[in-house]
Parts: structure tokens; sequence; C-alpha cells
């Protein structure tokens, strides 16, 4: 019993390393790789893809000729049923003209095997515009594929910075919450040395619950911003991943806003997915109006009419065209070409709306990247001159010429100043991100990915 539960202990204390050890490394690159692989938003995107070239099949079924097959199998007594059922199984006889036989037959079976075919010559260009427009719907779906992708690696890069910052943010807690004790122990040490009063004491300990608070927070807000991490990535919410670098400050190829917004206009992938709806219905416009023209139909059938399956029977066949102008229907064709019409000028007038908007997006994009990049060599700056305040007023409280509430103001400013620094840093980055997101530019190759 004694050498089974040391076996038992032994396993566990071997096991963490193991654990640990098997956790995933986890690379932004390796990260936009699996959501592009994994992602239900971009899997849905690509399921799009496939129902529109399941349409240009279909539409492309209309050039070739229908083919179909019955059989089927009838029984009655009806006169001009069984009269024309000997007729088409060749069986008809002198003595069916008898009166009696004509007005109340015997009944009889009839099985028919039928092969049909039906093939359109002209439909006044409908099948065409048919396929033209699936073509256009197809590229437009993967236009939305390519817009899907990004938008998938700008929420993963999103994720992963997010991630990064949110340790950054928990790292300082844990920072000010050691710098907190140390307060508390030191006013604890000076209040019974008589140098201080107790209030000193009461105010740091207040402080240290207060860093306390903010560590629990932190640690449960890096636990969130792992599973959004997953969420984004398509992955199970409990996957654990090692994270291999650190939120840092880096410099990126500035993208000038001019280059940007024309990139935008010309390459976003939302906005040729537009241009080939308003392309799609120009096509369904013409469409409505071929209805208008003539159609013209060959058709071929043959039969087999036997009163047993497949034996003592005749066989038939029929083929002939046809030609089909509709005169009047109602004013249904021209109600639906005035549909097609407005449904027209709705799909243009939302091309210029996205246009518009994308302008306003890569503007907006542009500043917040800019105001980041700024705000690094502000808050840089701040860290430095803020831990040297705090050194100071240490040193001051040290020496009895301030009071604690003096250096704990200056503590927080500190513990401030550090978290808007790693907040520039992260907005950096994901402004960055979202500026080649909103010029059409952000793949797996960008440089906020691989740099």
């Amino acid at each position: 019993m004694r050498n089974s539960l040391i076996a038992g202990i032994l396993c566990l204390v071997l096991r963490g390393p193991v654990v640990a050890q098997q956790m995933e490394p986890l690379t932004l690159q390796q990260a936009v790789a699996i959501a592009l692989e994994s992602n239900p938003q971009r899997k849905a995107a690509l399921a799009d893809t496939h129902v529109a070239r399941a349409d240009i099949l279909e539409a492309r079924s209309a050039f070739f000729p229908h083919v179909d097959f019955s059989e089927a199998v009838t029984r009655s007594n009806d006169p001009v049923y069984v009269f024309g059922t000997r007729l088409r199984q060749s069986r008809f006889t002198a003595a069916d003209f008898a009166l009696n036989r004509l007005n109340q037959p015997t009944p009889i079976s009839n099985f028919a095997t039928r092969f049909g075919a039906q093939w359109n010559l002209f439909d006044s260009f409908a099948s065409s515009l048919s396929l033209q427009r699936a073509k256009q719907l197809n590229q437009a779906a993967s236009d939305q594929l390519a817009m899907a992708d990004q938008q998938t690696i700008f929420r993963v890069i999103q994720a992963y910075y997010g991630l990064l910052f949110a340790n950054r943010q928990f790292e300082v807690a844990e920072k000010s919450n050691r710098t907190a004790k140390a307060v508390v122990d030191d006013s604890r040490a000076r209040v019974e040395a008589g140098t201080v009063v107790e209030s000193d004491l009461l105010t740091a300990q207040v402080n240290q619950a207060t860093r306390e608070q903010e560590v629990v927070r932190l640690r449960n807000a890096a636990a969130l911003s792992r599973a959004q991490l997953n969420a984004s990535l398509g992955v199970p919410l409990d996957r654990e991943f090692q994270m291999n670098e650190n939120l840092a400050e880096r410099e990126l190829q500035e993208i000038p806003l001019s280059v940007a917004e024309e990139h935008a206009i010309k390459e976003r992938p939302d906005l040729k997915q537009v241009s080939e709806q308003v392309a799609a219905q120009k096509t369904s416009v013409q469409l409505a109006k071929s209805a208008f023209g003539p159609r013209v139909d060959v058709f071929a059938a043959s039969e087999l009419d036997n009163a047993a399956f497949l034996t003592n029977g005749h066989s038939n066949w029929m083929a002939g065209a046809e030609l089909k102008l509709d005169l009047f229907s109602g004013g249904q064709k021209r109600a639906q070409l005035s549909r097609e019409n407005a449904l027209l000028e709705h799909a243009s007038a939302a091309k210029h709306a996205a246009e518009d908007n994308v302008r306003l997006e890569v503007r907006r994009a542009y500043y917040d990247w800019d105001s980041a990049r700024q705000m690094i060599a502000i808050a840089h700056a701040t860290v430095a001159q803020a831990e040297e305040s705090l050194r100071i007023t240490r040193n001051r409280y040290a020496s009895g010429l301030t009071t604690i509430t003096d250096l704990l103001k200056t503590e927080d400013a500190a513990r401030t100043a550090q978290m808007n620094y790693w907040d520039a840093v992260y907005r950096y980055n994901v402004s960055y991100a979202a500026l080649e997101l909103a010029s059409g530019s952000l793949s797996s190759q960008s440089p906020v990915v691989t740099q």
C-alpha cells in the first residue's frame, strides 16, 4: 500500500513538467495559419463559393437537352382508355368494334415505358444571361471569401496582441502589488519604531488591497483573452498554447494615407464584391427583358405500351418543334422588369455608399495608427519620468520629508504610465493591422504578421 502511494505521488510530480512540455507553442504566423484552416466564419464564406460554383453548373445545364425516363402501369375499364390502349398496344381487333365491348369493355392493364427529350434551341439569350449572372455571382462569392480571409486574419491579430497586452497588464499589476506590500512592510516597521503614525500603515494596507484586487481582475482578463484568441482561431476554448513572444515596441513601415485610400478603392475585396453584384444585377435586367422574346424548343418521345411488363405490346414515337411567344401575361413580366431595374438602382447606390464608407474606414484606421505611433514616444518618456519621480519620492519618504500619500500617488502615477505605454504599443500593432484591413492589403504575409 505504501509503495503504491509513493508511486502515485511520483507520477503526479513527474506528470506536471510533461504537461507543460506538451503545451503547444504559438506564434502569430502559426495562429493565422490555424485560423485560415479552422475558423468557422471563414468556412462559411468558403461554403458560399461552393454554392456559387454549383449555380454555374446549374445555369450551364440549360444548354444541354433534357432526357427523362418513366415507367407507369395503369388499369381501367374506361371505354376511351380501353379503346386507345388497345390501339397503342397493337392489339385492336374487329371484335372490339362490337357495341357491347365498346360501351362496357373488360378492364385492361397497360405498362408504359417512356423516353422523352426536350432541347431549347433559342430562348432570347435567357440561358446565356443566366450563365453570365452565375459567373458574376461566383466572382462575388470569391471576393467575399477574400474579405473573410482578411477579417479572420485581423481578428486573430487583435486577439493575439490582446493576449500579449493582457499579460503585460498582469505583469505591471503584480509589480505594483509587490511594491504595495513593500510599502506596507516599511510602514509597519516605521509605526513600530514610532517614526510615523498608524494612519500611514492603514493607508498602505488599503492601497495594497486595491492592488491585489487589480491582480485578480487582470489575471481573469488574461484568461478571457486566451479564450478569445482560441475563438478567433476556431479551436476549443480550453486548448492551451504557449506564447513564444511578449508585447514589445517595434517599427513598421509607414503606409501613406493617399496610398492606402487609393489601394482600398481598387483592391478591397468587398468593393469588388459589390461591383460584381451590380454587374450581376445589370444582367438580371437583361434577363428580365429577354422574357419578352420568343422561345424555340424541339422535343421527341418514344413510348412502349405493353399488356404485361415488357411483353405483348407495341412502340410508338413522336417528334416536333414548338415556338412560344407570350402575348399577354397580365403585366407580370413588365412588373418583373420594373423590379429588376429598381434593384439595380439600389445596388448602384449601395456601391457608392460602400466606397464612401471604405474611404472613411481607411482614414479612421490611419489616424488611429498615427495616434498610437505618437503616443508610444510620449508614453515612453512618461514612463522614464514617472520612475525617476518614484525613486525621488521614495528617498524623500525614507528621510521623512514627504507623506505616504505623496508616495502612493507617485507609485500610482508610475503604474499608470506603464499601463499607458503598453496600451499604446498594443494599439500601434492592432491599428496597423486595421489600416491594412481597411486598405485591402492584409494577408498572412503582411509585416504586422511576419515581423
